[in-house]
C-alpha cells in the first residue's frame, strides 16, 4: 500500500514521515511537497505539487492508496487548496484520506475553524472513505515563546484561566501514523488533545521551576496582547489572530478531556514539563 503525505517538509509532515518509516517500508511512502529540494533528506520518494496546482496534484497522487492531507498553512486560502487536493485524490482513485482538522471544528470559536468545517463537509460529500483528526493545539505553539518570556521577565497572553489540553507535535504525528497503518478508522472523527490540561499560569510556573527564574504570567486584554505582538515585529493581522485564539482559549476552545489521542497512540501524551525542557535545550 502506498501512502502519500502532503506538506511533508513542514514541521508535522517531517515527523509523520519519520514515524511512518518505523512502521512501513520507505519504498511505500511518498512525500508530496512544493519544493523537492527541501525534501532531499526525507529518505522517501518525493513528488512535487503545490496545493494551488490541480494538475500537478493529480499526477502526484497517481497510484496512491492512502493520503494524509495535512492542512495548508495559508490561512484564508485553505479551503480552495484543500478542495484541489480532494479533487485530485478523486481523479487519482485514492482509496482513503486522513485529514488534520481542528479540535471541536464543528463548534469551535477559533477563527481557524471555518475553513476546517468547510473541508470536513467537502470530505463527507467526496465519496472517498476518510478519517478526520481534529488536532488540538501543539504545546510548541506556546513553548516557542519561552525565549521572549525569559528576555522580558514575564509570559504574556490573553488566555486567562482557560484550560489548554495541548500535546506535543510528535504526539499528533504518531496519531496520524496509527490511523494510516491500522484498520477501523474510516468514517471516524477523533478529537485529539493532551491528557493534561494547564493554564498559562501553570506554564509560566513550569518555566520558572525549570529555569530557576521568576517568570510570572501576565494576562492582557486581547487588544493589548495583539498590540504587544505587533510591537515584537509580528504582522498586524497575525498578531490579532493570535490574540483572538488566546481569547477563545480563555473560553474553553482548547480544552478536551476525552483522551482520544493517548488511546490512539497507546501511551500517555507528552507532558508539559517534557516539552518545556525540550524548548529550553534549543
Amino acid at each position: 500500500m502506498e501512502i502519500a503525505i502532503t506538506g511533508a517538509t513542514g514541521q508535522l509532515g517531517q515527523l509523520v514521515v519519520s514515524k511512518l518509516k518505523e512502521k512501513i517500508s520507505a519504498k511505500d511512502i511518498v512525500a508530496v511537497v512544493r519544493s523537492s529540494a527541501k525534501a532531499a533528506g526525507l529518505g522517501v520518494e518525493v513528488r512535487e505539487a503545490d496545493y494551488n496546482s490541480p494538475e500537478a496534484l493529480s499526477a502526484a497522487l497517481n497510484g496512491i492508496d492512502a493520503l494524509l492531507l495535512i492542512s495548508s498553512s495559508e490561512v484564508g486560502q485553505r479551503f480552495v487548496q484543500h478542495s484541489n487536493v480532494i479533487e485530485a485524490a478523486k481523479n487519482a482513485a485514492v482509496k482513503q484520506i486522513v485529514y488534520t482538522s481542528l479540535l471541536h471544528a464543528d463548534t469551535s470559536a477559533l477563527s481557524l475553524a471555518d475553513e476546517h468545517r468547510a473541508t470536513e463537509a467537502l470530505l463527507r460529500s467526496s465519496g472517498i472513505p476518510h478519517t478526520i483528526l481534529r488536532n488540538g493545539w501543539y504545546t510548541e505553539n506556546y513553548t516557542g515563546s519561552i525565549g521572549g518570556a525569559l528576555a522580558g521577565g514575564a509570559f504574556i497572553g490573553s488566555a486567562g484561566e482557560g484550560k489548554i489540553a495541548s500535546a506535543a507535535r510528535a504526539d499528533f504525528a504518531e496519531a496520524a501514523v496509527a490511523v494510516l497503518t491500522s484498520e477501523g478508522h474510516a468514517g471516524k472523527t477523533y478529537e485529539l488533545a493532551g491528557d493534561e490540561a494547564y493554564t498559562l499560569n501553570d506554564l509560566a510556573a513550569e518555566i520558572s521551576r525549570q529555569t530557576g527564574k521568576n517568570i510570572p504570567y501576565k494576562n492582557l486584554p486581547e487588544a493589548d496582547y495583539a498590540g504587544a505582538l505587533t510591537g515584537f515585529g509580528l504582522p498586524e493581522d497575525l498578531s490579532h489572530a493570535i490574540a483572538g485564539w488566546d481569547k477563545a482559549a480563555s473560553q474553553g476552545a482548547l480544552f478536551n478531556d476525552e483522551r482520544q489521542l493517548s488511546k490512539l497512540i497507546g501511551r500517555p501524551t507528552t507532558s508539559l514539563s517534557a516539552v518545556v525542557a525540550e524548548a529550553l535545550k534549543a
